[in-house]
C-alpha cells in the first residue's frame, strides 16, 4: 500500500526525539492522568475548563463517569468496585492525578469493532528499538542505562496489568505484544517494512512507540489504518492532521514551543540588561540576542523561519542566527559558530538545538573567553539535569529560560506508583517512567470512548476530553479545539514553566543518579498557558520561591494514601 504523501524531508538526525521527550516532559506525570473525561472539571474540581464541544459531547452508549452519575443522582445505586475511591470519585491509587472512576460495564460490547479488537481483548504492539542501536546509543549517551529489551518488556507487561486492573475497558483487556525493530532508528526502509509486518501479520488495534528518526513507520501505519501513539519523528500540527485519526503525539509541537518562548522573551527578558551573563561588561548592556538551531533539511529550515517570524512579530531582534547540521559536526565547527556570536556582540544566546550540542558549544565558548547568557528554549532534553551536567558548568551557570517539563518530585510519579502497586522496583527503572507514557494516554481514552472501540472514536473521545488538570508537577495536555491554540491541536502538552541552572546544588537527576547541578523551577514550577505569561522581569536566579526537587508534594497536589496491594507492600 502506498503511504500518505510525506511532508518535506524531516530533520534526519536528532532534530526531534519523539518518545525520548518522555524522560521528563511528560513521563512522571502523564502516567496517572485522565485525558478523556467528558466533564468540565474533575470530581475534585482540578481540571481546567473545557470547551463547549467537550462539555456538550454526547456520552457514548455504555459509558458512565462518576461525575455524570453524581449529576444524575445515581452514585449510590452503582457498585463501583474496589478500584474506586467513592469519596473522591477517582481510581484508588496514590496519585493526585488519579483518573476518574467509570461504572463497571455490563452487556454486549460489540465484539470485533475494529482490527485487533475482539469481545475480550485489545491487541496492542509495544515497539522497541534494537538492543544496540548505535544512533540511539549516541543520542542517549548521557542518560543510558544498562537495561535489556527483555527488562523493558517485563516492565511494560506489568504496567499493562496495572492499567487493566484499574481502568474500565468494557469487557476487554489489553494484550500487549512486544516487537523489536529490524533496523536502526533512522532507517526508513526497515521502518516501513516493520510497519507492513505489524499491519498485515500481527494486525493490532494500536502500536505504542516507533523509530524516532524517521516518519516512514508512522506514515505506513496510517496508510494502512493502524493507529500508533508516539511512533515517530513527525512533529508539526499539519503532519498529524493529515494522518488523523491514526497518529498521535504526547509532546508539545514545535510551532507551539516557539509561541511560548517568544512570549516569555517579550514579556520577561527583552529590552532589559543581560544581568545573568558571565561577562561583567554584558551585565550593564541591553540584551542582544543570537540564536543557535539545528538545520539539516527543508523541514528544519522552515522551523528556523518560524523562529525568525515569531521573534520578529514579538519585537525581539536577533543579531545573529547560526546553524549546524548535527552535533557530530560541532566537534570541529563549534569554535567558528561561537566566534560569530562573540563578534556580533551577542549577550544572550537562545539555544534551540539538540541536547548533545551544548557540550561542544559551551566548551568552545569557554575556550574563547566568551560568557553570555544562555536562553533555554525547551528544546528536547536540554532542560534535564541528566544532560545539563554534561555541559561546561562555567557557561551553564548562566542558563535560564523555558521548560515544557514539570517541576520534579522525589515522592510521587510513575516509579513511585509502580513500587506501590508491585512492591518492588521495576526490572527497567527508566522504562517505568518513560515507556509507560503511551499506555497512560491510551487507557483513559478508551475508558472514555466506551465499548465501540475504533480509531475514529478514539479521536472523538480525545478531542471531547477536557484538558488534564492544571498542576505544578505535571504538564497539562489537551487535544482538539480548545481555547488554547488557534488551530485544532494534535499535540499533547500545552503549558510551560521557567527554569534556571544551579550548578551549586546536588541531588538525583531524572534517572535517580546523584550528582552536582540541577534545574531550579521559578515560582515553584508555576506553569503558564500561551498568552498567560506574566509581564515582569524573569525571576531566574532568585532562590526565593525556586524549587529544584519537591521532597513533599505541593500543597495543591496532596496524594491520598492507600495500602499497597503487593504481597510485601
Amino acid at each position: 500500500m502506498s503511504p500518505i504523501t510525506p511532508p518535506p524531508a524531516r530533520a534526519a538526525f536528532l532534530k526531534r526525539f519523539g518518545p525520548l521527550l518522555a524522560i521528563v516532559a511528560v513521563a512522571a506525570g502523564i502516567a496517572v492522568v485522565v485525558v478523556a473525561t467528558r466533564s468540565s472539571s474533575s470530581p475534585s474540581g482540578n481540571s481546567s475548563p473545557a470547551t463547549t464541544s467537550a462539555t456538550t459531547a454526547k456520552t457514548p452508549a455504555g459509558v458512565l463517569s462518576f461525575t455524570q452519575a453524581k449529576t444524575e443522582g445515581r452514585v449510590n445505586s452503582i457498585n463501583w468496585g474496589d478500584r474506586c475511591d467513592v469519596s473522591l470519585g477517582k481510581l484508588k491509587y496514590p496519585s493526585f492525578f488519579a483518573a476518574e472512576c467509570y461504572a463497571p460495564f455490563t452487556g454486549d460490547n460489540g465484539g470485533a469493532t475494529a482490527q485487533g479488537v475482539t469481545a475480550t481483548t485489545i491487541k496492542v504492539v509495544f515497539y522497541l528499538p534494537q538492543q544496540n542501536d548505535p544512533i540511539l546509543n549516541y543520542i542517549t549517551s548521557a542518560i543510558k542505562d544498562n537495561a535489556t529489551n527483555q527488562q523493558t518488556i517485563d516492565t511494560m507487561q506489568n504496567w499493562v496489568s496495572f492499567y487493566n486492573h484499574f481502568f474500565e475497558t468494557y469487557g476487554r483487556k489489553v494484550q500487549m505484544i512486544p516487537y523489536v525493530a529490524t533496523g536502526a532508528s533512522d532507517d526508513p526502509v526497515a521502518a516501513r517494512a516493520d510497519a507492513v509486518t505489524l499491519a498485515t501479520d500481527i494486525k493490532p488495534f494500536a502500536v505504542w512507540g516507533g523509530p524516532i528518526l524517521t516518519t516512514a513507520f508512522a506514515d505506513e501505519l496510517a496508510a494502512r489504518h493502524t493507529m500508533c501513539i508516539d511512533c515517530g519523528s513527525g512533529d508539526t500540527n499539519s503532519y498529524f492532521q493529515q494522518r488523523s485519526p491514526y497518529v498521535w503525539a504526547l509532546n508539545i509541537l514545535p510551532e507551539q514551543q516557539i509561541t511560548h518562548v517568544a512570549e516569555f522573551l517579550k514579556k520577561q527578558v527583552n529590552n532589559r540588561d543581560a544581568v545573568f551573563a558571565g561577562e561583567r561588561d554584558f551585565t550593564t548592556r541591553k540584551r542582544k540576542f543570537g540564536l543557535i538551531d539545528l538545520v539539516n533539511d527543508a523541514n528544519s529550515a522552515q522551523l528556523l523561519k518560524d523562529w525568525q517570524q515569531s521573534l520578529s512579530k514579538a519585537g525581539i531582534g536577533v543579531s545573529q542566527y547560526v546553524t549546524y547540521a548535527s552535533p557530530v559536526d560541532l566537534q570541529t565547527s563549534a569554535p567558528a559558530l561561537i566566534a560569530k556570536l562573540k563578534d556580533a556582540g551577542v549577550t544572550s544566546v537562545i539555544f534551540a538545538g539538540d541536547p548533545i550540542a551544548p557540550q561542544a558549544l559551551t566548551r568552545a565558548a569557554t575556550s574563547q573567553g566568551y560568557f553570555p547568557e544562555w536562553v533555554i528554549s525547551g528544546s528536547v532534553l536540554s532542560d534535564t539535569a541528566a544532560f545539563g551536567r554534561t555541559y561546561d558548568q562555567r557557561q551553564w551557570a548562566h542558563a535560564f529560560g523555558v521548560s515544557f517539563g514539570a517541576a520534579r518530585t522525589g515522592v510521587t510519579g510513575a516509579i513511585t506508583l509502580y513500587r506501590w502497586y508491585f512492591g518492588q522496583d521495576p526490572p527497567d527503572l527508566t522504562a517505568a517512567a518513560t515507556s509507560v507514557v503511551d499506555a497512560a494516554l491510551f487507557y483513559p481514552v478508551i475508558q472514555g470512548l466506551g465499548p465501540d472501540l475504533t480509531a475514529q472514536n478514539f479521536q472523538t473521545a480525545l478531542f471531547a476530553g477536557a484538558p488534564t488538570p492544571r498542576a505544578i508537577t505535571q504538564p497539562s495536555l489537551s487535544y482538539g479545539n480548545k481555547p488554547i491554540w488557534p488551530q485544532t491541536d494534535f499535540g499533547g502538552v500545552d503549558d510551560a514553566t521557567a527554569v534556571w541552572w544551579n550548578p551549586s546544588i546536588s541531588g538525583p537527576d531524572e534517572l535517580g543518579r546523584p550528582g552536582g547541578g540541577l534545574y531550579e523551577y521559578v515560582d515553584g514550577g508555576t506553569r503558564y498557558l500561551p498568552g498567560h505569561w506574566p509581564t515582569q522581569p524573569t525571576k531566574a536566579f532568585e532562590k526565593g520561591g525556586a524549587v529544584a526537587i519537591y521532597t513533599t508534594p505541593p500543597a495543591s497536589e496532596q496524594v491520598p494514601s492507600y495500602p499497597s496491594p503487593a504481597a510485601n507492600g
